[in-house]
């Protein structure tokens, strides 16, 4: 009977928007489906079968008429009743894993499904000639790729709970399913096919075969340890709690599925959750193609197809666009935006869902109602959006009203966790860090026994002995020894074992730093002017600063942080810079009156030039008293055959046309000090913008 059958996909939408749902129907809709009555026993009719182009054709004519007219909803309506609807074993929803292969296949050239880019969340791209990946980042597409999309699934051949056990089925299905025209004959057919089953090459490959077998790092060998937690079937390689049946189903042997992990990245496949599944996207140009030819499949169940994913999960979905040469570029952001659509938390869902061709373009308008564009010319499309630290949740989205709710009652967004929120109580946030960290203290410190870690040793080590020898190097010439290298040493190395201990994070790096190195030369300016002892002032100035940690703590004022802009913490940082620069300058300019320049030299005069020591010819009574507290008979001195430093310490007078104020002139030390602040200066400006070239596969 008419009134009992389902909606049969047609291929257009032209109903999609004409049909309204009564707030009742909606609250009941496990007794609907699309405007349509049914018993509340569901009967799936989800196995695909083979039909005829009569059949096909009859099934479009018969769909393009509305099921029931008067009837109106939006697209997050029809995706709210199709997230409803009762979940059987073949269609629960699992984690996705997509990945996007790209081909151009022109004539007389061989050509392979190349990887470019893969979603496990967020985007990730090949990049460099494809010899690394980039960081994960929210993929960005346009508005114009998104419509495309609509249109490739709307026009496109739909195959949902297709039962196939190789990619020649999966070519063979979507084969049959294109009419025959003078355009796509048995001969384009055939080549077609061929592409289908051609190669994949995926990123990861070339990497093992650039490897060398004695080039091996510490987290390759501690990754072995962890091989027997992937050589389990069940847990990595399908959904489905029996292993032996779903190998048999996909005709996998157990020696296949080892061989597949052996060479699979064992480091990205830790990130995989367990029983997940994959989404392969496949497209690209072909040159003897005169019309595009797309599909979308659904597998029922999952199965594992050799080389056609990264790594060995079975396989869900299949998007294939395939079209002309000349719009390779369209094609790939096509192919992008039907990875990240399936990506999404909701259309993702609705994809496991969907019965027809029109779910499958609900899913997409709801997708679309909750895009934000940004004009052009307002932002630059090359900067990466970082991944969020914490994804809003997608669940107002599958509730009804949910969304309307959250727009009428909405509440201001918090921009800072619980660690700063007042507790009213004395010590109340300290004692709430220590419940916090109580649970994860001891597997911060187990966790770095690790073989993995050694690198962070190493790397800790450096970071924190460097500053700490730097800056106690300034210390001891700003404090005249007083506080050194070695002090700084010992300090950093207390303070980091306590540190360690008692907040439970051993990863912090302390020691000195900029306005440490300022301060301590201001105080020890003052001390020396005014006479003070700078050690004991040195020390009451620690036990006053620990006094006010102990108070802020115990009154919650760290609350106060989520206060502090980036104002505030650029204007201090400017203050340093600016005080830095000006005490190298101030450096320069005490070398050149140390070291004077001999500005009235002539090439001409080079053989008379001297600078010879000589006697004071009135010497101070502090020159008197240091000759005789020293026994020195000053007529019994040849004072010419002196050294600089002996005349200096006799308190000499250097006379000639080669002497300066304090002695004779220092060739090269001015010009090399300032070749040397100059060259440091140009090193560092061009180390930074190196950082942000193309040499590293993202910015660091």
């Amino acid at each position: 009977r008419h009134d009992e059958e389902a909606v049969i996909d047609q291929g257009r939408t032209s109903n999609v928007v004409n049909i309204h749902y009564e707030k009742e129907e909606l609250e009941g809709h496990r007794t609907l489906y699309v405007g349509v009555r049914m018993p509340l026993v569901r009967q799936s009719h989800r196995h695909h079968r083979a039909h005829s182009q009569k059949h096909r054709k009859r099934e479009r004519e018969k769909d393009a008429v509305p099921a029931e007219q008067g009837y109106h909803y939006t697209p997050s309506q029809r995706v709210q009743f199709i997230l409803g609807t009762e979940e059987d074993e073949q269609h629960v929803p699992h984690d996705l894993f997509t990945e996007l292969d790209e081909i151009c296949v022109k004539e007389g050239e061989d050509a392979e499904w190349k990887e470019t880019a893969r979603w496990l969340k967020f985007e990730e791209d090949v990049e460099d000639g494809g010899e690394r990946w980039s960081k994960p980042y929210v993929a960005t597409l346009s508005l114009h790729s998104l419509f495309e999309l609509r249109s490739c699934i709307i026009n496109g051949t739909v195959l949902l709970d297709v039962r196939a056990t190789s990619v020649e089925d999966i070519a063979d299905l979507i084969l049959a399913q294109q009419e025959p025209s003078p355009e796509f004959d048995e001969r384009t057919r055939a080549k077609v096919r061929e592409v289908l089953l051609k190669k994949h090459h995926h990123q990861n490959e070339r990497k093992r075969n650039n490897l060398l077998p004695i080039v091996r790092s510490f987290a390759d060998v501690s990754k072995k340890q962890d091989l027997h937690l992937l050589e389990k079937p069940a847990q990595t390689l399908t959904p489905h709690p029996s292993p032996t049946t779903a190998e048999a189903k996909n005709g996998v042997t157990p020696e296949t599925s080892a061989m597949d992990l052996s060479k699979a990245e064992l480091h990205f496949m830790k990130k995989i959750p367990s029983g997940a599944e994959a989404s392969n996207v496949l497209v690209g140009e072909l040159d003897f193609l005169h019309q595009p030819l797309v599909a979308f499949v659904r597998l029922t169940p999952a199965v594992l197809l050799s080389g056609m994913t990264e790594v060995p999960i079975p396989t869900r979905f299949l998007f294939v666009l395939l079209g002309p040469g000349g719009k390779a570029h369209q094609y790939h952001e096509i192919g992008r935006s039907m990875a990240t659509t399936m990506t999404d938390e909701v259309f993702h869902d609705v994809a496991y869902k969907a019965k027809d061709r029109a779910d499958l373009v609900a899913g997409i308008d709801e997708f679309l109602d909750q895009v934000t564009v940004l004009p052009p010319g307002e932002w630059d499309p090359s900067i990466r959006i970082e991944p969020p630290k914490n994804v809003p949740s997608q669940e107002k989205r599958k509730m009804p009203g949910a969304l309307d709710e959250s727009s009428s009652h909405s509440k201001p967004e918090k921009h800072s966790g619980p660690e700063l929120e007042r507790t009213g109580r004395l010590f109340g946030g300290l004692v709430l860090d220590v419940k916090r960290k109580a649970p994860w203290f001891w597997s911060d410190f187990r966790d770095g026994l690790s073989l993995q870690c050694l690198a962070s040793f190493l790397f800790l080590y450096c970071a924190c002995m460097s500053p700490v020898i730097t800056f106690g190097g300034l210390l001891g010439e700003a404090t005249h020894g007083h506080i050194s290298a070695m002090e700084s040493l010992l300090g950093a190395s207390m303070t980091g074992v306590v540190y360690s201990l008692f907040a439970g994070q051993p990863l912090t790096i302390l020691g000195s730093t900029g306005p440490v190195l300022v301060f301590e030369k201001i105080l020890y300016k003052f001390c020396k002017e005014y006479t003070l002892s700078y050690l004991s002032l040195r020390t009451c100035i620690g036990l006053w600063t620990a006094f006010f940690c102990v108070v802020l703590v115990a009154t919650d004022a760290s609350c106060l942080v989520c206060y502090i802009t980036r104002f505030t913490e650029e204007a201090f940082a400017s203050l340093i810079c600016i005080i830095f620069i000006y005490e190298a300058l101030e450096k320069l300019s005490h070398l050149r009156e140390t070291f004077p320049v001999h500005m009235h030299s002539k090439l001409d005069l080079l053989t008379i030039y001297y600078c010879k020591c000589e006697p004071p010819a009135h010497p101070s009574n502090e020159t008197l008293r240091i000759w005789r507290s020293s026994g020195v008979n000053v007529s019994g001195i040849t004072w010419g055959n002196l050294t600089v430093t002996e005349c200096r310490s006799l308190h000499g007078e250097f006379h000639g046309p080669a002497c300066g104020h304090n002695g004779p002139y220092a060739p090269n030390v001015l010009f090399w000090c300032c070749i040397l602040f100059f060259s440091t200066f140009v090193l560092s400006s061009l180390l930074k913008k190196f950082k942000t070239s193309r040499y590293f596969p993202t910015r660091v």
